[in-house]
């Protein structure tokens, strides 16, 4: 997932200044651009989970599950598209950020409830991503041993060690000041996404190929007979609505999407119109990688769908490489807003502290396009720990199904359902009591019980996990 790149103002170009919006800021985006945000900022590592997530809930609740999460978040994306101006969707005040809609339209105690709920989905998510990085870099470790030595060989491998070197890489990438100097990163990053999928859902459709019929059955995983307790096949058919939710996340980046859009025609209508696009062509190529992986494997579809495969090695091994590529840029795009956060939190706390605000600059005479390079010690040494304790915690809980579904649970009722239905509701000003009121509040209800179902499925699954793992040991 990338963040939208913003586009700065001209004060020299008489042809921009006369396209400047009511803001005095200049924005080129159209509904093309805003479509391919969308697909971009929906598409990423969770894709990997959806085969292993169908297979738990079978052939009829799978595809459900599928299609539900993908009506209510665009249902609820198209009610947020609404509030980027404020108090009217045409002619108010713009708000920038998915948390300044939130202030504008609910007030302060539902800024902490977003804050929480974001925060910890961007904190969480980089776990997740140094747990599927870790993942690839041994997954191509191993199909080349398979290779070369023959699929019966015994070719394991330790994650721990893949752990610590994408940790090192993200500490020096931390030291970019902010999202606005990692573009092409995020760029790359983006490509790789699509690289990896789109050679997920081909060996998949090769793997189906192969035996000619499909796989898996009516209500997926068997109890007592798929080698799994009657419990595990709850929890994992809880946890697999985490997946899928966390899958299609996408409301706490539309706002900011939206803010790139030129008008007229208005920003909700464009916006509009590319999450139907969006959401569309990523439904679309969910279910179909998603009910391929199932009916190619069957009951026993792996939790990355990418370690099922074996041959041919050099086609999984670009997928795994695009998806380390990926996670490397994408990594970032999660951790530098909550940089931003904390050192905005922290300069505002300590406004007289050296170590918060004294700027010292290093020349750098080797490299000719970066003469130097500026830094301050706060962020020189706190960002490097926050890196180094994420990694810790990715070391001890290895899970990548069950933190994936945690985070999707996390994410889904309040960024996705509730936020969005509450502003919209205030903003509308919905009648209590009305139809429409009824329909809303029965659609947070509903979603609420998924998140919790989710969250519950997560919690057990790694409670469960932790009894026969060991910390600080990651195997495929």
């Amino acid at each position: 997932m990338s963040w939208p790149e913003k586009v700065g103002e001209s004060q020299n170009n008489r042809e921009e200044m006369e396209v400047c919006d009511d803001d005095g800021r200049v924005r080129t985006g159209t509904v093309w651009t805003a479509t391919t945000h969308a697909i971009t900022a929906v598409i990423g590592s969770g894709v990997l989970a959806l085969p292993w997530s169908v297979a738990q809930m079978g052939w009829i609740f799978g595809p459900i599950a599928l299609v539900f999460f993908a009506y209510v978040t665009y249902y609820t994306a198209i009610l947020l598209c609404d509030c980027y101006r404020t108090p009217d969707p045409i002619h108010g005040r713009r708000n920038y950020t998915y948390m300044n809609v939130v202030r504008a339209c609910l007030g302060a105690r539902d800024v902490l409830v977003c804050g929480f709920a974001q925060y910890a989905m961007l904190w969480g998510t980089m776990v997740g991503y140094t747990i599927t990085t870790a993942t690839s870099m041994m997954q191509v470790m191993r199909t080349n041993c398979f290779h070369s030595k023959g699929h019966d060989a015994q070719c394991s491998a330790s994650g721990n060690l893949y752990m610590i070197i994408f940790g090192l890489v993200e500490i020096l990438l931390s030291q970019f000041p902010n999202l606005e100097k990692i573009t092409l990163i995020s760029v790359v990053a983006a490509v790789m996404s699509f690289t990896y999928s789109l050679i997920g859902l081909y060996l998949c459709i090769v793997e189906f190929a192969s035996h000619h019929h499909i796989r898996g059955t009516l209500l997926g995983v068997k109890a007592g007979v798929d080698t799994v307790s009657t419990s595990t096949k709850v929890w994992h058919s809880f946890q697999a609505l985490g997946n899928i939710a966390f899958a299609y996340t996408y409301s706490m980046l539309l706002i900011e999407i939206q803010d790139t859009l030129k008008s007229p025609p208005p920003e909700n209508k464009t916006m509009k119109r590319a999450t139907l696009y969006g959401i569309g062509a990523t439904t679309l190529f969910y279910v179909s990688l998603g009910c391929l992986g199932f009916a190619a494997f069957g009951n026993n579809a792996p939790g990355n769908v990418l370690t099922g495969f074996y041959e041919p090695f050099w086609l999984i091994d670009i997928a795994n490489v695009a998806v380390i590529i990926h996670l490397v840029g994408a990594y970032q795009v999660y951790a530098q807003p909550t940089f931003a956060k904390y050192e905005a939190w922290l300069s505002k706390r300590w406004p007289d502290s050296g170590f918060i605000h004294t700027v010292y600059t290093l020349r750098l005479p080797c490299f000719s396009s970066v003469r130097s390079f500026q830094f301050t010690l706060c962020r020189l040494l706190v960002r490097p720990a926050f890196v180094v304790f994420t990694t810790v915690i990715a070391m001890m809980f290895p899970f990548f199904n069950a933190i994936v579904g945690l985070l999707g649970s996390i994410a889904f009722w309040p960024l996705t359902v509730h936020l969005p239905v509450s502003m919209y509701m205030a903003q509308a000003k919905i009648k209590r009591g009305s139809h429409k009121w009824l329909v809303l509040q029965g659609l947070s209800v509903v979603s609420l019980i998924v998140s919790l179902i989710a969250a519950v499925g997560s919690f057990a699954d790694i409670a469960d996990r932790l009894k026969h793992a060991t910390l600080f040991k990651t195997e495929l």
